[in-house]
């Protein structure tokens, strides 16, 4: 099989395709055929960082999805044909999904069912992670289904991004009145496609009255990619018992917040990190992810606001390299020339 590897940190040059046998699922395990790769911004930042990979190799990316083609012992042999999208393949271990077959433990693997491999490839990182953002608050509920967030408002800072359109997707499933900021007004028309009910443009309008004009009350949850730039605002705009929902770093030094203003409305910061996210939340969050898949409400491409790139598994350092450089939209990799990523399982 065809796989990108790497066997030292650094930048996307590291990376290198190369042949290497099938492997062979042990116990517990799926052996998947990927179809096509999703890239997410901690793929290439685990790259980059100084440790090198623990096995001496790696292959990237986390999220992908595919066909499972065999099963070790203990695991359902019903999976066997299963069109399946995968999370966390590289989470501690060497078998990503950039490659024509990887190797999961089958609890990483959900049915697809119908969905196409281009969206199976781009639930992973980002959808669990805006699950588990926007069901962190005391006043939110733990899953998200028809109406669950239904009078509940919720904002999220960032609508154009991957995490931000998964946010602005599963908030409006839920029923919940989303309002998003963007940078600008091609950033606008995405969020607004995603199905954001309020879009502002943050270096036009001023967010706190705009967000105070549509709920006076505030927001219940933030979901928040730079906290320390929006710290500010996310403090004028936060109801009582909110919870302001920190998934990314963004730019800047440390987090500073005011104590006496955040007591008053008993507000909560939460930090999130997919990966060690508590195994219970983490299985509810695959759980509604896969329901809302199957249930066809879900959607990738610049239609739903998230405009897809495509780049063969001969160009993974391009696609490596043009997420690290900030690209807007999903990356994808195909990892087989015959795979028509975009199509539906057939009827």
């Amino acid at each position: 099989m065809r796989a990108v590897v790497y066997t030292r940190p650094g930048d996307p040059s590291v990376l290198a395709v190369e042949r290497r046998p099938v492997p062979e699922p042990g116990s517990g395990e799926v052996l998947v055929r990927v179809a096509v790769s999703g890239v997410n911004p901690t793929d290439w930042k685990t790259r980059r960082s100084g440790a090198p990979p623990a096995g001496g190799w790696q292959i990237p990316n986390q999220d992908g999805a595919g066909v499972v083609e065999a099963v070790g012992e203990g695991v359902d042999a019903g999976l066997v044909g299963e069109r399946v999208w995968i999370w966390e393949a590289a989470w501690q271990r060497p078998w990503g999904t950039a490659a024509e077959y990887t190797l999961v433990p089958s609890r990483q693997v959900a049915r697809l069912g119908p969905a196409s491999f281009d969206l199976g490839a781009s639930l992973g990182i980002p959808f669990l992670t805006a699950h588990r953002c926007l069901t962190a608050g005391e006043t939110m509920p733990d899953r998200i289904n028809a109406g669950a967030m239904d009078g509940r408002v919720v904002l999220v800072q960032g609508g154009a991004g991957a995490v931000g359109n998964a946010a602005i997707q599963l908030a409006r499933w839920a029923d919940a009145t989303v309002v998003a900021t963007v940078s600008g007004p091609e950033k606008a028309q995405l969020a607004a496609a995603a199905g954001a009910d309020h879009v502002v443009d943050y270096r036009r309008q001023d967010v706190v009255e705009e967000v105070r004009r549509i709920s006076p009350r505030g927001v219940d949850t933030i979901v928040e990619v730079a906290p320390v730039t929006n710290a500010e605002t996310d403090v004028q705009v936060v109801a009582p018992d909110a919870c302001v929902s920190v998934y990314a770093a963004g730019a800047g030094g440390g987090l500073t917040l005011p104590v006496r203003p955040l007591m008053a409305p008993n507000a909560r910061w939460q930090f999130v990190l997919v990966y060690t996210v508590a195994e219970a939340a983490k299985a509810r969050a695959v759980y509604d992810v896969a329901a809302a898949a199957a249930e066809g409400v879900l959607r990738v491409g610049p239609e739903a606001g998230l405009p897809l790139h495509y780049y063969p598994l001969e160009e993974a350092a391009a696609a490596h390299a043009a997420v690290e450089g900030g690209a807007v939209g999903k990356v994808l990799i195909l990892t087989s020339d015959g795979d028509a990523a975009a199509t539906p399982a057939p009827s």
